[in-house]
């Protein structure tokens, strides 16, 4: 198993972010190793969708979408029309910049920014997020920043990650949405293409958050999903 899948997995155990039945949306999900921990997680009633600037060619099963893009410039109704617009349960991103060894964690941190930016228009009330950020000098700003957003907030380095790694994840629970009603219209003047078309009853799955976790035997490597705008 890969080394990535170790942390989403031992992340999940703790924190329970990711439940059967679950709609998950995996921000710069290549190579795909989050999406395989979502879907043994979210079982059959689950529906995860992942999206990264690399394709993917893991033979996922019938609850898992994939579609190439930049999260960067992708709207968000494009993310949600493979949920027939209903946003998700779980905001996942082990997004990571290309590393030059100087400014990686302002990088870093700008993608995670990207990651809160879009989390109201995908994110339902109640929502969980987990994203990786590196440390430095933006880590205090940014959990304050994710602490506007959510009731419950932390940070942890899990086992599985090199003694060496600057990595953090940042986990959040109950994200504080205004909304009512969790579906958000499509415009067809906004519609756009790249996304893939989902099987039927995608949009209708309901998710139960009181039900168990399920385990997992998935694999991941590092990812990046976004081009970092200039």
């Amino acid at each position: 198993m890969a080394r990535s899948a170790y942390k989403l997995l031992e992340i999940n155990e703790k924190k329970n972010l990711i439940l059967i039945g679950h709609r998950v949306i995996d921000l710069g999900s290549a190579p795909g190793s989050w999406l395989q921990v979502s879907e043994k997680l979210t079982g059959r009633r689950g529906r995860v969708l992942g999206i990264d600037l690399q394709e993917l060619n893991h033979p996922f099963g019938p609850n898992v979408l994939h579609f190439v893009a930049d999260v960067f410039t992708t709207p968000p109704e494009v993310l949600l029309e493979p949920f027939g617009g209903r946003k998700a349960n779980v905001l996942l991103s082990d997004m990571a910049p290309n590393t030059t060894g100087h400014g990686d964690d302002h990088l870093s941190a700008r993608l995670c920014r990207r990651v809160l930016e879009l989390a109201p228009s995908i994110l339902k009330p109640g929502g969980n997020l987990l994203m990786k950020v590196l440390e430095g000098g933006d880590m205090p700003a940014l959990m304050e920043e994710t602490r506007a957003l959510f009731r419950e907030v932390g940070a942890t380095k899990p086992a599985a990650s090199r003694d060496v790694s600057r990595e953090i994840f940042i986990w959040a629970k109950g994200f504080q949405g205004t909304l009512e009603n969790d579906e958000v219209p499509q415009s067809p003047a906004n519609k756009h293409k790249i996304a893939p078309k989902a099987p039927a009853g995608w949009g209708s799955v309901v998710a139960d958050s009181r039900s168990p976790e399920s385990k997992a035997d998935p694999k991941k490597g590092e990812s990046g999903g976004a081009s970092l705008p200039g």
